[in-house]
């Protein structure tokens, strides 16, 4: 590759990379207000109700409980709002009684620890109770305060429960978005493919090639999605009744993940046939653009929430045109053919039939 195209790929790069990250941003910005919130929340509480001056360990509690994901979020409010009560009150009973210094420190953290471990198996608990404890003893030394900054810590982890519980994220929506966005990924990465099938472009061919590599990234970003959705309606009292629609979104992720990987195979082949001039049927490529065409319905679909048989009909006329094999066709064009077979079937399961009915709508390879 070259300079230019070096240089080329790299900007491309770095401009995803940021669309990713501006995107993470305002997945989360609902996350942002929260904590705001809780922040402010817990530290005029603690001024106002337990009248502490300088309530450090109630805000940032908050912090440390609602965090910035979805999954497990009530679980883990309560593991660190455990953890940081039981390492700021080791912390502050030693302290009280022996002061401050290299040997107390050791002893505060096994002692915190320690109880942690007796109390809770989760290791959120055990680690935070022994950050907070040595936080105490380094950083905080003073006595007059006793307890209170256990309390304002207590405080804070309850301002984070109350909050989780009762005004829980929302991100039922997200994991179709998701899956929408990775099924318009590979409906781009297949236009890209037949481009460069049909122009002979190895740099082309090459580029596609990485687009579908790449798409794993927004793979990871579904799973997570996915998982997060499942947790939020176990967890929330308020989001219960939303399970069979966060069920039916995590659904999404396996045929997805079958779908990338067969991607990958194809423009990987696609490359192959570019770079050793292996001729590929028009016929092919043109299955490989209608391909595109479907997931881009696809895509629409879920974006608008209707339902997804709606984005079966690309997807069946391209099962019925795929079982047409060349008799003239090479080996890189056959397995390019039966890559969009094995991706037909990916995105029919996604469109909302099981494997089987998918696959009973995909018919056996012929010759013209």
């Amino acid at each position: 590759m070259t300079a230019t195209g070096r240089a080329a790929t790299a900007v491309g790069g770095g401009r995803v990379a940021l669309e990713r990250g501006v995107r993470r941003l305002r997945d989360r910005l609902v996350f942002l207000a929260q904590i705001g919130v809780a922040v402010a929340l817990a530290w005029t509480l603690a001024r106002e109700v337990l009248d502490h001056p300088q309530p450090f360990f109630a805000p940032v509690t908050a912090i440390l409980c609602l965090g910035l994901t979805y999954g497990q979020r009530l679980r883990r409010i309560v593991e660190v709002s455990l953890g940081v009560a039981i390492g700021v009150l080791v912390g502050d009973v030693v302290v009280l009684l022996l002061g401050s210094g290299g040997w107390q420190m050791a002893l505060v953290v096994m002692a915190a620890m320690a109880i942690a471990i007796v109390v809770s198996t989760g290791p959120l608990v055990i680690i935070q109770a022994g950050v907070q404890s040595v936080f105490i003893v380094a950083f905080v030394s003073s006595t007059t305060e006793g307890v209170g900054r256990w309390l304002d810590a207590v405080l804070g982890g309850l301002v984070a429960l109350v909050i989780g519980a009762v005004a829980p994220t929302t991100p039922l929506a997200r994991p179709r978005a998701e899956a929408a966005r990775t099924v318009r990924l590979i409906g781009q990465t297949l236009r890209d493919v037949a481009t460069a099938l049909r122009s002979g472009d190895r740099p082309a061919a090459a580029a596609a090639l990485e687009e579908a590599r790449s798409i794993e990234d927004q793979l990871a970003d579904l799973r997570t999605a996915a998982a997060e959705g499942i947790a939020v309606v176990r967890h929330s009292p308020l989001l219960r009744s939303h399970r069979p629609q966060a069920v039916a979104a995590s659904a999404l992720v396996a045929p997805l993940d079958r779908c990338v990987r067969n991607l990958r195979v194809l423009a990987r082949r696609a490359a192959v046939a570019v770079r050793r001039d292996e001729p590929v049927p028009e016929r092919y490529v043109d299955l490989v653009a209608e391909l595109a065409r479907a997931a881009d319905d696809l895509a629409r679909v879920l974006d608008e929430h209707t339902q997804p048989a709606r984005g079966r009909v690309v997807l069946e006329r391209v099962a019925g045109l795929s079982a047409r094999a060349d008799p003239a066709a090479g080996l890189s064009a056959e397995m390019i053919r039966g890559q969009v077979r094995s991706m037909v079937v990916d995105l029919l399961v996604v469109a909302g039939l099981d494997d089987d009915e998918a696959l009973q709508l995909v018919p056996e390879s012929h010759l013209p």
